[in-house]
């Protein structure tokens, strides 16, 4: 196995990587949130984390990875550490309701928009399609290792706030509210570098600073809401009402992967503070381990156009809207914004352009190309091959990802040329990358327009033939006049 180190936000260092239990690996990642269609920035940070599992599991490691579902209505505000505002699934039942009145299509399967639970499902079920059509490994272990933090409410969440409540590192407060006590913790605020007197202060707008309720501390964070006219509901020691959204993720984490230290936990740069500080607050609170995750390794965020993307200014994308034409005005291969969103280093913004998604396009195609005249068999062992250990050594080096395309390229346009085992080493580059798969499409009727605006050219019918060829191109393809005949391929963006 190869000498892997990985920045560690904890430490703020390149830290060296060795796992608990090997060649077992324990990772956690933090999944979706379902009000709403996941967009391009949230599956950076899932990419990134497929990325990282594919790496190891080439590196040798065994990867048990699990990705949560947040499908619990929470906060709008949940940059504030107790959260606050209007409950999510208020505002996404609202625009349900208008969804479904204006009879938009897409939502024909919900019979309820008022139902939290359908709106959650269909989401969820939209998020896997996304997910799948990106080729994350994830997606295929789902439901397993892709818990819905409502099915954990009971046995998993009640039960660890009971133990930080027994271990004084949480307390009821006079509203009936479950808090955590962060004065009890001395380690609060390590990962993200706030004190618990900037905390005291309202750390920039990211902790309400006012008491409430007889909180003990402004940056105590809720752990237990009683609310019974809360959208979704349980019973509890501590009135019907919801669960904090930080309690979630710890435990659904120790409880599907089994162990109250794992190995990687993984986020967006923006779940450092509060998310990921109180994840390790209550979990080792109520473990008394002296670590949760072993390394905690965050995605830099995802800019449009050199801007943060933003419903407001018009250039906010899901997945969809890009797979479907809305970003460069036609429809992208799945694995061109695969491409685009995994080139860059997952520390380093990604800048996600029109002309950003071309240049993928044309990645995408050259690989593809080349792969399809790869020699040898794919499944010969290249462990030994200069390009192969380059690329892992690349990857093994905090997982960069535009050092080992690098690799990939100047192995395309170099040596693979007259390399007889191109066809294994091109496997290897793409158990990573994962794409060079291609979709599944009506070539077959494409080849058959191909054929016959061969014979009406043949047959000196030109118009005909013209119209045929405008029929392939409206289709989405390229169309290339050979010496073998006309030859179609499928536009990747």
């Amino acid at each position: 196995m190869p000498d892997i180190r990985f920045y560690s936000t904890l430490t703020r260092g390149v830290e060296p990587f060795a796992p608990i239990d090997p060649p077992r690996v324990s990772m956690y990642n933090c999944g979706p949130t379902v009000y709403d269609f996941a967009h391009i920035g949230n599956f950076k940070t899932f990419l990134f984390a497929d990325v990282l599992r594919r790496f190891l599991e080439l590196a040798g490691y065994d990867v048990h990875q699990v990705m949560n579902i947040t499908d619990v209505g929470h906060m709008t505000d949940d940059h504030l550490a107790d959260g606050g505002g209007e409950d999510k699934f208020s505002k996404a039942i609202r625009r349900m309701i208008e969804l479904k009145a204006a009879g938009d299509p897409r939502f024909a399967s919900i019979d309820d928009p008022t139902d939290p639970y359908q709106i959650a499902g269909f989401y969820t079920d939209a998020f896997i399609e996304d997910a799948e059509s990106l080729r994350l490994r994830i997606a295929g272990e789902y439901p397993q290792n892709m818990p819905k933090a409502t099915e954990h409410v009971v046995n998993h969440m009640i039960p660890m706030i009971e133990r930080l409540i027994e271990k004084g590192h949480a307390y009821v407060a006079d509203d009936g509210a479950v808090y955590y006590a962060v004065e009890s913790f001395e380690n609060y605020g390590r990962l993200s570098g706030n004190s618990l007197d900037q905390l005291k202060g309202g750390a920039g707008g990211r902790v309400a600073a006012e008491n409430q309720a007889g909180k003990r501390h402004p940056a105590d964070f809720l752990l237990w809401k009683p609310d019974a006219a809360h959208i979704m509901k349980w019973d509890s020691p501590w009135g019907t009402g919801y669960p904090g959204w930080h309690i979630e993720c710890s435990a659904m984490a120790t409880a599907v992967l089994g162990r109250d230290v794992i190995d990687i936990h993984t986020g967006g740069e923006d779940n450092i503070f509060p998310h990921h500080e109180c994840e390790i607050a209550q979990t080792r609170g109520a473990t008394g381990e002296d670590s949760f995750a072993r390394f905690w390794m965050h995605s830099r965020h995802l800019m449009v156009e050199g801007e943060k993307m933003s419903k407001s200014k018009g250039n906010f994308y899901s997945v969809r809207d890009v797979l479907e034409g809305g970003f460069t005005g036609r429809p992208v291969d799945p694995a061109v914004l695969r491409y685009e969103l995994i080139r860059a280093h997952y520390r380093s913004n990604t800048d996600v352009s029109v002309k950003g998604m071309e240049d993928s396009a044309k990645a995408v195609r050259k690989l593809r190309e080349f792969a399809a005249n790869a020699r040898g068999n794919a499944s010969v062992d290249v462990s030994d091959h200069s390009a192969v250990t380059s690329f892992i050594d690349a990857l093994a080096d905090d997982l960069n990802t535009a050092g080992a395309i690098g690799v990939v390229f100047e192995y395309v346009n170099g040596e693979g040329e007259k390399d007889p085992r191109s066809a294994a080493v091109m496997k290897v580059f793409d158990d990573v990358l994962a794409v060079l798969e291609t979709q599944a499409s009506d070539d077959g009727d494409i080849e058959a327009l191909c054929a016959s605006l061969d014979a009406a050219r043949a047959a000196k019918n030109y118009e005909e033939a013209d119209a045929m060829r405008q029929r392939i191109i409206d289709a989405g393809y390229d169309v290339k006049t050979t010496k073998d005949g006309t030859v179609a391929s499928k536009k990747l963006a």
